[in-house]
């Protein structure tokens, strides 16, 4: 089965498609996407402005197009703090769907940071015990954590690296000063965040999902994207603290010369190192592990168990005979 999701979010627009069947991983198949920073496209009022909906909306639609031209057989749209958050929210997802008969699923923050975990576990398996994970986007900050397929814990602060450079860091290069500030008011806020996690221990694992700190984990000597998704690549609080003070001294026409860092992510490459390394800081944790699936590979995953209870397709055979189970899942807050 072909399954496809389209990801709007606050620093790309994205749409993969994998090919799936019961008892095997997602490959993927294709992906097309646009550098779209909606979050570039807020007024004075918070609202997304005409031109931001109109690119959006055309983007919408070449992913409906590619999806059908690459015969996807289910297609699933989601956004996230980008939309979720701008004054007109509700007014732009009902655009979007009069415009392109796409129905964008609007995410909670909690939900984000639960699919993406999921993720994290699919990819790692049961054997690690207990995992932490950390997500770092463009408006938002997701942590979870837990021993199960779902995390125990679910968090989303308003600590995303776009969102932070956007209101703490407007010079370039910056001034110590706005730094100093930033760190601060990122710190404040993680650790009354962390409080809600004390309860769980410490956790057995630590991974980190997204593009920033894929491309934090390259500049620290990481194998690049080109080396595939199986390749172990690995962050360490040492290395990070190294890098931030660097990019903290560095305009952002050097950050594009730097090996994992685009012109799209050199400006906002620098917040999110100080939330990466005010995270590792927090949770006491001296390297996270980079997890090449995310939000996305989570909602699929969540999609495709979903087809299959619908479908009552029979799981592989195993010995004798195989387990029966539940359709509960599709009753759970974040099932898509």
């Amino acid at each position: 089965m072909r399954l496809g999701v389209l990801d709007i979010g606050s620093n790309t627009v994205h749409l993969l498609l994998v090919d799936a069947h019961a008892g095997a991983r997602p490959v993927p198949f294709a992906s097309h996407k646009r550098p779209l920073q909606l979050v570039a496209h807020l007024d004075s009022e918070g609202a997304i402005s005409d031109r931001g909906q109109r690119e959006l909306i055309s983007f919408v639609k070449e992913a409906r197009q590619f999806a059908s031209r690459h015969d996807a057989q289910d297609f699933l749209a989601f956004c996230t703090s980008a939309i979720r958050e701008s004054a007109n929210g509700e007014a732009v997802l009902q655009r979007v769907k009069a415009e392109t008969a796409v129905v964008l699923q609007e995410l909670t923050g909690d939900q984000e940071a639960a699919m993406t975990f999921q993720a994290v576990r699919r990819w790692y398996g049961w054997s690690p015990g207990s995992i932490l994970n950390l997500d770092i986007g463009g408006g938002s900050f997701e942590m979870a954590m837990g021993e199960d397929e779902l995390p125990e814990v679910a968090i989303s602060v308003p600590l995303g690296a776009g969102r932070l450079t956007r209101d703490w860091l407007n010079e370039d290069p910056p001034t110590a000063k706005s730094v100093k500030n930033l760190r601060r008011y990122i710190r404040s806020t993680m650790k009354d965040a962390a409080a809600e996690f004390a309860f769980l221990g410490e956790p057995q694992l630590v991974a980190g999902t997204s593009k920033t700190f894929r491309s934090l984990a390259r500049l620290a000597g990481a194998a690049p994207s080109a080396a595939g998704p199986f390749v172990q690549r690995e962050l360490r609080l040492e290395d990070l603290s190294l890098w931030t003070k660097r990019l903290a001294a560095m305009s952002v026409k050097d950050r594009v010369n730097l090996d994992g860092v685009s012109e799209t992510r050199a400006p906002q490459v620098l917040a999110g190192a100080l939330v990466a390394e005010a995270a590792l800081e927090v949770f006491k944790v001296n390297s996270v592990k980079i997890c090449p699936w995310a939000l996305r590979e989570g909602l699929l995953l969540r999609r495709f168990d979903t087809l299959m209870f619908e479908a009552q397709e029979p799981m592989p055979a195993v010995g004798v005979g195989h387990v029966q189970l539940s359709s509960a899942l599709q009753d759970e807050p974040w099932a898509g």
